[in-house]
């Protein structure tokens, strides 16, 4: 007891400062500034190209992104020596004018100044002036770029005048334009009403854009108008939420701009390799590119998953919540990918306390279709030469257990019959006898009891590699019969889900493989499957080594037509077979490169994005021969004085073909927090590889 408190009494002293005196008031939090909504929606989003963050967005001159590249004191020093010139051309230019219209008046007898009058000289003069001073203006203000110095100095200097004469006129065109009114098109549209109870609210970014398409569908036929207003002015901000009632993500990122449906990451570097476009503007993506797909490839601690997975999920889970989209996030189950409260379902396989389980079969009607996805999803990669007997050996059992029992079979009892226990196979007939459909399926038990003892039967090998999903961890997470967790599939993918998988890495990381494999291809089979395509259905796997074959690399060139896009993360290329690694570049339509990737990984990335033509500049120094016998009795004292050799110098200028951005560049020039992506959008729009800040 007396150390108990002894050592109480010292972590009282210790934390005695820190409280606040009487007459101090406890320091809170600022609580964050309410969402400005007017604000928010008359920001300009003007059009711009593919992956650049429309809000706010100003668009840059292509004479302003010339004149950048001249440097600010050579380019003022030749205006003013132009403008010296010129002020001394423009004299002695009008004085000889003048003196020649005199010469030749007085020679001739005939012209302007023959025997003028007062007026007339000084019409005639000033006609001289203005076209000496046109002519100097035009040639030397060429030599001297003089537009270019407008455009850059005195312009913006101009403008800054009259800002500062003007400033109640401006205030006033802002303030315009701060208040102009969200819900105009309620008003318009015949449910004032609505828009009326809408303003008395705090209503957020997520709540504009539900609303706003829940008016757009009710727009398409008159009948649902009333509807729509009695719901608004029955629930306010909250009507037609999503069905978990939640209106906004905890702790999230407010750089998207949901009414353009865009993730903002980074910003592009002002860089000579970077477009003029996209040079420091904000970098974004949408689903007019995640619906390409996205290749990122780079070592762990990067950034891969802080900088893009989690910011594209937190996107994704956004838009699912204003009800245009649908999210399926998988990942280990520790990595960074956003709270379980971002998700209406998370599926932890190997954690007890998980609410729901996951459908191996992922609810696919045709059970040869099932059959053949989970065969494709058990075997590893160095046995994908035999899959299509896998395949065979699978749907041979799986369709007769259906036809039988009305169900799939679990874990344990597809174990069970690829394994060719008699008890299981005894139940299967005597189900089949049943249901009279034994006479449809007796050929393939045939086939599955000759080929069961045989050294190169698939189903032993299918039997092996279930053993490591029927487990005790496992329990009830693949249950078919109802007596387990509550089933996930993918069929559902035409509603606004938010799904996380949380794969047991750590503790099963075959298992992950095998079901992150699975996961994949039940999205990219019920992406294409879907019959309502209007939500985008957005997959991110954090790391997708596991879960790519040639099936899946196959699919995903079918998700830009399906409003569906992916974002698999790699560490390296080197995880994937080398015959799934070219298909895989051309099935993607974005490709990213973090820093610190192999040159081997940016061999691939150099070749895929090609070569551009590049002015270059070459410099030759050969020695003067040149001139007389002077001449050269000159060189050869300055070579005997000096002992330098006098040489002319010869310029070159051509365009050649250079690598938009070389391995080496990519494996070693990378700086940290950056990275480099190239972009495609689903309409075919390219933009070529960008440097991209990802940290602020």
């Amino acid at each position: 007891m007396g150390l108990d408190g002894a050592q109480g009494h010292g972590e009282r002293t210790t934390a005695a400062p820190a409280t606040p005196m009487p007459h101090q008031r406890p320091r809170r939090p600022a609580a964050p500034p309410p969402f400005d909504l007017p604000a928010w929606v008359a920001a300009p989003r003007p059009e711009a190209a593919p992956g650049i963050y429309r809000q706010g967005y100003a668009q840059v001159d292509p004479d302003r992104a010339e004149d950048a590249k001249v440097p600010t004191w050579p380019l003022l020093l030749r205006a003013g020596l132009n403008a010296v010139v010129g002020w001394f051309a423009y004299l002695y230019g009008t004085q000889l004018m003048t003196y020649v219209l005199v010469w030749f008046g007085g020679q001739t007898g005939i012209g302007p100044l023959a025997e003028p009058s007062q007026s007339e000289a000084m019409f005639t003069l000033l006609i001289v002036n203005v076209l000496v001073l046109a002519v100097v203006i035009k040639i030397f203000g060429r030599m001297g770029r003089w537009p270019e110095v407008w455009r850059r100095y005195v312009a913006p200097l101009m403008a800054r005048t009259v800002t500062r004469e003007e400033p109640a006129e401006e205030g006033a065109a802002a303030q315009a334009e701060r208040t102009r009114d969200p819900w105009a098109a309620l008003r318009l549209g015949g449910a004032a009403v609505a828009a009326g109870r809408l303003d008395g609210e705090p209503t957020g970014d997520v709540d504009y854009v539900r609303i706003q398409r829940a008016w757009e569908s009710a727009q398409a036929d008159p009948v649902f108008v009333p509807a729509f207003v009695e719901q608004v002015v029955a629930r306010g901000a909250a009507a037609f939420a999503h069905p978990s009632e939640a209106r906004e993500l905890a702790g999230r990122d407010e750089r998207h701009d949901l009414l353009l449906s865009q993730v903002r990451l980074g910003t592009a570097q002002d860089v000579p390799k970077n477009p003029l476009t996209h040079r420091a503007a904000g970098f974004a993506l949408d689903p007019s590119l995640l619906g390409t797909s996205l290749l990122a490839v780079g070592p762990a601690g990067t950034g891969k998953t802080a900088r893009l997975a989690r910011p594209v999920a937190e996107g994704l889970c956004l838009q699912a919540l204003a009800g245009t989209a649908c999210a399926v996030v998988i990942g280990a189950a520790d990595a960074e990918l956003g709270p379980d409260a971002w998700y209406d379902v998370v599926i932890a396989p190997g954690d007890q306390g998980s609410v729901y389980g996951l459908d191996l079969y992922g609810a696919v009607q045709d059970p040869d279709e099932a059959a053949a996805r989970l065969a494709e999803a058990l075997l590893p990669d160095e046995l994908t030469a035999r899959a299509e007997t896998a395949r065979t050996a699978l749907q041979q059992v799986v369709g007769p257990f259906r036809a039988g029992f009305g169900r799939y079979p679990a874990v344990r009892e597809l174990r069970a019959l690829l394994g060719g226990e008699p008890e299981a196979l005894e139940a299967l007939v005597k189900a089949l006898r049943a249901a009279g459909r034994l006479g449809a399926y007796e050929r393939d038990l045939e086939q599955r009891e000759r080929q069961r003892g045989r050294a190169d039967d698939p189903g032993a090998l299918l039997a092996d590699r279930l053993a490591l999903l029927d487990r005790p961890a496992f329990e009830g997470a693949f249950a078919t019969d109802g007596t387990g967790r509550p089933p996930f599939a993918m069929r559902v993918l035409d509603h606004p889900l938010r799904v996380r998988v949380k794969l047991p890495e750590r503790s099963h990381p075959e298992a992950a493989r095998m079901l992150s494999r699975l996961v994949v291809g039940q999205f990219v089979q019920a992406a294409a499957a879907r019959e309502d395509r209007s939500l985008f259905a957005g997959l991110v796997v954090d790391d997708a080594s596991a879960a790519l074959d040639a099936h899946i690399v196959r699919g995903l060139q079918r998700l830009r037509a399906a409003n569906a896009g992916a974002v698999l993360l790699l560490r390296t290329l080197v995880d994937l077979p080398e015959a799934l690694r070219a298909p895989l570049f051309g099935a993607v339509g974005c490709r990213m490169v973090f820093p610190g990737i192999a040159p081997w990984d940016g061999r691939l990335f150099s070749e895929a994005w090609g070569t551009h033509l590049v002015r270059e500049t070459a410099v030759t120094h050969a020695p003067d021969t040149s001139g007389g016998l002077v001449r050269r009795a000159g060189r050869l004292g300055r070579k005997a004085l000096s002992g330098t050799t006098a040489q002319t110098e010869s310029v070159t200028t051509r365009d050649v073909e250079r690598l938009r951005w070389s391995p080496s560049d990519l494996a070693h020039a990378l700086p940290a927090g950056h990275a480099v992506v190239s972009l495609t959008a689903v309409s075919g729009e390219q933009v070529p590889p960008l440097l991209v800040d990802l940290r602020g």
